[in-house]
């Protein structure tokens, strides 16, 4: 396979360099604050990307024009400018709320956001957090994020709030399974819980087609559920303006309601970005047996390049979703995972792992 895009040589000559010009704890402190800039400069485009992107979908899909004044005729600075805007807000401290918990609330889902970010294989080599149960540190990281929800819901002593937060955690909690079992699927196919793995396995052909109609059952299962987990309609529940205000996040101004905003949108590309790895290859390019010359096209074009591509096609199936299907209640939402995507997800890791054991897969 086309090699000249890998990523690792050339972060190794870096630090071999830094270490030979200063002392190795030196080296690996400056490249932490230069990794953690990065991934900090990374997170707000990508943000400011997927909400002008969520409005102009949201638009065409209504039959409306979106942003149309700030940036020139495409709003391309209405984002930027509601950027400006919520860093001016004064953040408002409740009078009776639990403070600390309050204020801890937006930083560990935050925290859960980043950390499930940095483990996204970029490219060959340009994975940020690298280990060789990554898939496993992903599902671990990632469940953190409830767990600033519920505090955010509880600690802002308000009963819409903690009415929000009670259905978010409920809704998570219940879809994780699926995530998991779906996850758990692909794992059982490429054999290992290693990221980077995952995504060389699929050299050859993308999961989504080696691994045949369970794959494609996992697929469908693993969007539902990330869409559910992202807190995204039409499982939004706990967001229900016209019942709670805005959930669990209504008693938030200024940069700490950002928070929770920056990370549901971050989400929504973690989620794409991991079903991309597990069932589309990751950045591997798209090859088709017995056509060489295709091939050997697609290997030019940079890892990065495919990776970003086929996430942001996934998010714009994720964004599709939200602006067809109307808002589920809390007992149809429940009913979905517990009645039907739970089982089916067992059913379907059961296929896969009878079919590998037996060789039937690719």
């Amino acid at each position: 396979m086309f090699d000249y895009y890998n990523l690792e040589p050339v972060l190794m000559w870096i630090h071999s360099t830094m270490c030979g010009l200063m002392p190795e704890w030196l080296a690996f402190t400056i490249e932490g604050i230069a990794v953690g800039i990065f991934i900090m400069v990374m997170y707000a485009v990508l943000a400011i990307i997927l909400i002008y992107m969520e409005r102009k979908v949201c638009a065409a899909f209504q039959c409306r024009i979106g942003p149309d004044r700030v940036g020139g005729r495409g709003g391309l600075l209405q984002v930027p400018a509601d950027v400006i805007k919520i860093l001016t807000k004064e953040i408002i401290s409740l009078k009776n709320s639990d403070k600390f918990l309050y204020a801890l609330a937006p930083f560990l889902v935050i925290m859960a956001s980043i950390l499930t970010f940095s483990c996204l294989p970029w490219n060959k080599g340009g994975e940020i957090l690298h280990m060789n149960i990554g898939i496993f540190f992903v599902l671990a990281a990632s469940s953190i994020g409830v767990l600033g929800i519920l505090l955010a819901g509880w600690s802002s002593n308000s009963k819409y709030t903690l009415i929000g937060a009670v259905r978010s955690g409920a809704m998570i909690i219940s879809y994780e399974l699926s995530i998991g079992l779906s996850v758990l699927t692909m794992v059982i196919l490429c054999g290992t819980m290693d990221i980077q793995e995952i995504v060389a396995y699929q050299e050859n052909g993308w999961n989504i087609f080696k691994g045949h109609l369970p794959a494609l059952m996992a697929f469908v299962i693993y969007l539902i559920a990330g869409n559910a987990e992202a807190n995204r309609a039409p499982f939004d529940l706990a967001e229900a303006e016209q019942e709670l205000t805005a959930g669990y996040h209504t008693e938030y101004s200024g940069m700490h309601f950002g928070f929770f905003y920056l990370a549901e949108y971050l989400n929504l590309f973690i989620t794409a970005g991991i079903a991309v790895t597990l069932f589309l290859g990751g950045w591997m390019p798209l090859h088709i047996a017995g056509l060489e010359g295709f091939n050997t096209i697609m290997d030019y074009i940079p890892g990065v390049i495919w990776f970003v591509g086929k996430t942001f096609f996934v998010v714009f199936l994720l964004m599709w979703i939200r602006w067809t299907f109307p808002r589920l209640r809390i007992d149809q939402v429940l009913i979905l995972e517990w009645k039907y995507l739970m089982p089916l997800s067992l059913l379907v890791l059961v296929i896969m792992t009878v079919m590998k054991v037996f060789g039937l897969v690719f």
